[in-house]
């Protein structure tokens, strides 16, 4: 039998001194062999990504302490115990026998550097390439990590490129070195299904090829199935059940397993069902109730030939050279009290479309309808109120949130800002807020960096519902989230839906949850909307060639049915970079069915 590349033995964490003690993770043990993928899940909060940063060392700096155990990493010099190696070991190890995909892009990497600088300072000081060496594989690797564009993408910087591009370089630096361990830390979290696919056929590939140990941590079940060689599932910082994959799907032992898998999303379960359905959650063994759909539905929101460009400018003058067509003639209508989901590629406008709306960016043409009142056409005050409104969740919890403010302020903010609120009674408002999105009032004094990722989103959530807005727009708002804490969200997005008549554009790449919430789904590719209609029809009778594509390519929840040893073969995403003079043509639609809209090829 192969020696594990890492051991972890009895590891033990620590946050706090004196009374003040938390204990992160309790003597955990497993290890990892050359070519073996371990996927490590649980909740959000239980220990999982202070693991891995324990193996980086870099838990030290988030206030952690590792007081107890092994861990144990093979080098071809010999073995190494990384809770005791030195400061400048460590610098040798980082990155080059371990790389480490951290979960939340924008903050992993930095504002100041270029791409092309992030990927090959790794390279130069691990591998000692030259500067044109380093370029080129830099080059190449975005070309694996399938980025658009990748010689233009060297000389951006991270707040140019969209949350999934900006994911995928960050794939790109930790596989640079092809370390000998390779941690993910959610790495397909931003990420649509078609490049989730390949991303995942990637690190399988450089897995058998150069017998690279992956340890890998996720929430999605399906990524789990049909990964993972083996399975930890962590609890408050225990181990609660380890095994091959096979097993802990087929036959858990430990109650929180089993309440791990029952509440995963699963595609075609909503098949039939004429309205969303609440997901079943832990401990709950009622059947749930579906929504019932309203009978003469309003429009809420009416969005018409919107498109919004950003301008590219070069040259040593920086003069504006061409356009990037985010949004490109976007038409639909959001009714009051149901939910229209947005799907599609990264980059392909999802975002761009949902911050159009809300005047983040500013569109180019077009008219966007909330309430019988057009968005585009208000002076700033009157924005300013109508934003009430209209809030927004955004899909990168730790770059919308205020480092500097305790969590109660933050969610109180709006509330402050409009006037809806004062003294005790906004105290209490805050506080029931928390409650609302499953969090504890102990939290009301933290701030952002003491939280995890998946409770980070809940306060953005939570502070999106402070001013009983009409329409939200949920940017990955679950993305982060653990099933069982997705699931909560969901149903309670949906329970609020209900009470109060909100309406959501819920923008996701994951196919599973969005069949679960939606009333209507809309296909965007490249900066279009290639496919609209009711959710039965997009999902039982996808009609456009990239709606099949996206749906094929939704992993299954079963280790049986594995879709990673099979070549995946996607065609490489156009640009959509175009001249001055593009002038892109109208997009026109052929109509399948009433409501069930399909863009014709010549648009």
């Amino acid at each position: 039998m192969t020696d594990p590349i890492v051991t972890l033995d009895r590891l033990r964490v620590t946050f706090g001194a004196g009374d003040a003690t938390v204990t992160a993770v309790k003597d955990v043990s497993f290890s990892i062999a050359p070519g073996e993928t371990v996927c490590v899940v649980g909740e959000s909060g239980s220990g999982k990504s202070v693991t891995s940063l324990s193996l980086m060392r870099l838990v030290e700096f988030g206030g952690g302490s590792i007081v107890d155990g092994r861990l144990t990493l093979m080098r071809p010099d010999g073995a190494v115990d990384l809770a005791q190696a030195d400061t400048a070991t460590m610098r040798g190890i980082r990155g080059h026998d371990i790389g480490m995909i951290f979960q939340e892009p924008m903050t992993s990497l930095n504002p100041v550097f270029t791409i092309e600088r992030q990927l090959t300072d790794g390279l130069r000081l691990h591998l000692g390439l030259s500067a044109a060496a380093a370029r080129d594989r830099a080059l190449a690797l975005l070309k694996e990590v399938r980025i658009p564009e990748p010689e233009r993408r060297l000389k951006q910087y991270p707040h140019e490129l969209s949350g999934g591009m900006r994911q995928r370089v960050v794939i790109a630096i930790a596989m640079a070195c092809a370390p000998r361990l390779l941690i993910a830390d959610e790495p397909t979290t931003a990420l649509d299904v078609t490049i989730q696919a390949e991303i995942l056929a990637l690190i399988n590939r450089l897995k058998r090829e150069k017998g690279m140990a992956v340890m890998f941590i996720t929430h999605d079940m399906a990524v789990v199935a049909q990964i993972a060689d083996r399975v930890v599932v962590m609890y408050r910082g225990d181990v609660v059940e380890e095994g091959p994959v096979a097993d802990i799907f087929a036959n858990p032992k430990a109650d929180y397993t089993k309440a791990l898998l029952a509440a995963v999303p699963r595609l075609g379960e909503m098949r039939g069902k004429p309205a969303p359905e609440p997901l079943r959650l832990v401990g709950d063994d009622r059947a749930p109730q579906p929504l019932t759909p309203a009978a003469n539905p309003e429009p809420l929101l009416e969005v018409n030939h919107l498109t919004t460009y950003f301008p590219v400018r070069g040259g040593p003058l920086r003069r504006h050279i061409a356009n990037i067509h985010a949004v490109e003639d976007v038409s639909f209508t959001l009714n009051k009290g149901e939910t229209l989901s947005l799907v599609g590629e990264s980059g392909c406008g999802k975002s761009s479309c949902g911050r159009s709306i809300l005047r983040l960016v500013e569109p180019a043409s077009g008219s966007v309808i909330l309430d019988r009142k057009d968005v585009l056409d208000q002076n700033p005050r009157d924005l300013r109120r109508l934003r009430r409104d209209m809030q927004m969740i955004f899909q990168d919890p730790f770059a919308s949130l205020n480092p500097y403010m305790r969590l109660s302020a933050q969610v109180a903010e709006p509330l402050r800002n409009f006037g809806l609120a004062a003294g005790s009674e906004l105290t209490d408002r805050v506080a029931a807020l928390f409650d609302r999105v499953d969090l504890p009032r102990s939290y009301l004094r933290r701030f952002p960096h003491e939280l995890s990722g998946g409770q980070r989103q809940r306060v953005a959530i939570a502070r999106a519902l402070a001013v009983n807005p009409k329409l939200i727009i949920a940017d990955e708002a679950v993305s982060a989230l653990d099933v069982s804490v997705q699931a909560q969200v969901l149903n309670l997005m949906m329970e609020l839906q209900a009470d109060l008549g909100l309406s959501f554009l819920f923008i996701s790449h994951d196919m599973a949850v969005v069949e679960r919430v939606s009333h209507h789904v809309a296909v965007m590719y490249l900066g279009r909307i290639v496919e609209i209609g009711p959710r039965a029809a997009i999902f039982e009778n996808p009609q456009h060639a990239y709606t099949r594509t996206l749906l094929r390519a939704v992993p299954i929840a079963d280790p049986g049915t594995r879709k990673l040893d099979s070549d995946l073969s996607f065609t490489p995403i156009p640009s959509p970079m175009h001249d001055l003079t593009y002038r892109p043509a109208p997009s026109t639609y052929d109509t399948v069915a009433p409501g069930h809209l399909v863009l014709r090829e010549n648009a």
